[in-house]
C-alpha cells in the first residue's frame, strides 16, 4: 500500500481505518444481525450488459499524485450491449480486495454510511463479465466519477445507457478515488470535502489527462471492434463533471458531454460550443458557486427538486436500502441524496441522458423490441 500526503487530501493506513471503524460503528450497526447487502435496479433498455475491466498505463507522464514513478496507472470497466448473457456470470460492483478496504472507507469518504453492517462485495452489477458484444459499431460514452468515488458507483446510469445500444467507458482516478486495485497494488485515499485550489486544479487536470488517454487507447483493447470511435461523448459526476466539460472543450474526438453538478469555475469556457447538458440538485449547498460557474455557458439545463449531490451516484439507491436496515440516519440520507424518493430523480437522469446522446450520438442499429433479459 502506497501513501501519498498532499494537500487538501488524506491518505489513511489501515490500521487508522479499523479504529475509525470502531468508534463510529452505529448501535444499528453493531445490533445487526447480518450484513445488509446494497442491491442495484435493472437498467431498462432493450439489451442485456455486458462488462470487461481493463487495466492501462500511460508511459508518456508521471502520476502526479506519486512523483517519480515514470508512468501513469488508470483501471475502466467497459459496459456494452450483449449478444447474449446466457452462461455469464453478473459481475460484483467491487473486487474482494476494494470491498474489504471501502467498508473500512465508507463512514470518511462519505460521513454518513456505516461503518460496519454492510456486505460491500456481495452488491452484483447487470453487466455480466465477458459476455459477447452484440453486433455492430457502437457509439461509445466515457465516465470520470464524483471527487473521492470509485468508478462504478456510476454503475446504474452506465448500465442502462450500455444496455440502450451505446458502449460506457468508466474510470478510476488513482489518488483521488478511495480505492483503486491496481496491477501495481491497490491505492487508497480519502479526499477532504472541499480541496484546496491546488488540489482540486490538480485533480481535474489528472481527469482530463486521464479521459483522453484512455480515448487514445480504446481501439487497441479486445472490445475495439464493436467501438465506432468516429463518434464519442463523455459525461461526469462533481469533479466528474468539471472534467468532462474541460475535456469536451479540448479534445476535438469529444462530440457531446453531460455535467452531473459539477462546478466550472476553473478556467474560462467561453468558447466551447459542442452540446452539452447540465443537472444540479436544489440541495446542493455549492449551488449559489454551482450557477456562477455555468453563467453564460451555452447548455441544457435541468434541476432535480427534492435531491442532493450524491443522487447522481448509486448512492441514490444504496443509502435508501441502508436506512431501511436502521444503518444510515434520515439527516444522513437527506445530506447525501435528499428526502425525497430517488425513483423519480434517478429516472429523469436516465432519461434525459438518453435523450440527448440519442441526438448527437445516435445508435446506427434500430434497439430490439421488448425489456432486455438473459438469453
Amino acid at each position: 500500500m502506497t501513501h501519498h500526503p498532499a494537500p487538501g487530501r488524506r491518505t489513511v493506513a489501515k490500521g487508522a481505518l479499523l479504529a475509525a471503524a470502531a468508534t463510529l460503528l452505529s448501535p444499528a450497526a453493531a445490533r445487526a444481525a447480518a450484513p445488509v447487502v446494497p442491491r442495484l435496479p435493472a437498467p431498462t433498455g432493450p439489451h442485456p450488459v455486458g462488462l470487461r475491466t481493463f487495466a492501462l498505463t500511460d508511459t508518456s507522464r508521471d502520476d502526479p499524485w506519486v512523483p517519480g514513478t515514470g508512468v501513469r496507472e488508470v483501471m475502466i470497466t467497459v459496459l456494452y450491449p450483449a449478444r447474449t448473457v446466457r452462461g455469464y456470470s453478473r459481475a460484483p460492483q467491487l473486487t474482494p480486495v476494494e470491498a474489504q478496504y471501502f467498508a473500512e472507507l465508507a463512514p470518511l469518504v462519505r460521513p454518513g454510511l456505516p461503518a460496519a453492517g454492510v456486505d460491500w462485495g456481495a452488491t452484483l452489477t447487470h453487466g455480466h463479465l465477458d459476455a459477447p458484444a452484440l453486433p455492430g459499431r457502437r457509439p461509445v460514452l466515457l465516465y470520470s466519477p464524483g471527487g473521492g468515488d470509485f468508478r462504478t458507483l456510476g454503475t446504474t446510469l452506465a448500465e442502462d445507457l450500455a444496455s440502450h445500444g451505446r458502449i460506457v467507458v468508466l474510470i478510476d482516478h488513482p489518488g483521488d478515488a478511495s480505492q483503486v486495485e491496481l496491477p501495481s497494488g491497490v491505492r487508497l485515499t480519502v479526499l477532504r470535502p472541499d480541496p484546496d485550489p491546488t488540489v482540486f486544479r490538480t485533480m481535474i487536470d489528472t481527469r482530463v489527462a486521464d479521459l483522453r488517454f484512455v480515448l487514445d487507447r480504446l481501439g487497441s483493447l479486445s472490445l475495439a471492434p464493436a467501438m465506432d470511435l468516429r463518434r464519442t461523448g463523455v459525461y461526469g459526476h462533481s469533479a466528474g463533471g468539471t472534467a468532462a466539460v474541460h475535456a469536451l472543450a479540448a479534445d476535438d474526438r469529444l462530440t457531446a458531454g453531460v455535467n452531473l453538478e459539477g462546478y466550472l469555475d476553473l478556467d474560462p469556457l467561453d468558447g466551447s460550443d459542442r452540446p452539452l447538458l447540465m443537472f444540479r440538485t436544489d440541495g446542493f449547498d455549492g449551488a449559489e458557486r454551482l450557477e456562477r460557474s455555468w453563467a453564460g455557458l451555452p447548455a441544457r439545463r435541468v434541476l432535480l427538486t427534492g435531491s442532493d449531490h450524491w443522487i447522481f451516484a448509486d448512492h441514490a439507491f444504496l443509502v435508501p436500502r441502508l436506512q431501511a436496515a436502521g444503518l444510515v440516519t434520515a439527516e444522513s440520507r437527506a445530506g447525501l441524496i435528499g428526502a425525497a424518493d430517488p425513483s423519480a430523480a434517478v429516472a429523469a437522469v436516465r432519461r434525459r441522458t438518453r435523450a440527448f446522446f440519442a441526438r448527437h450520438l445516435p445508435v446506427p442499429v434500430p434497439a430490439a423490441r421488448g425489456r432486455h433479459a438473459s438469453q
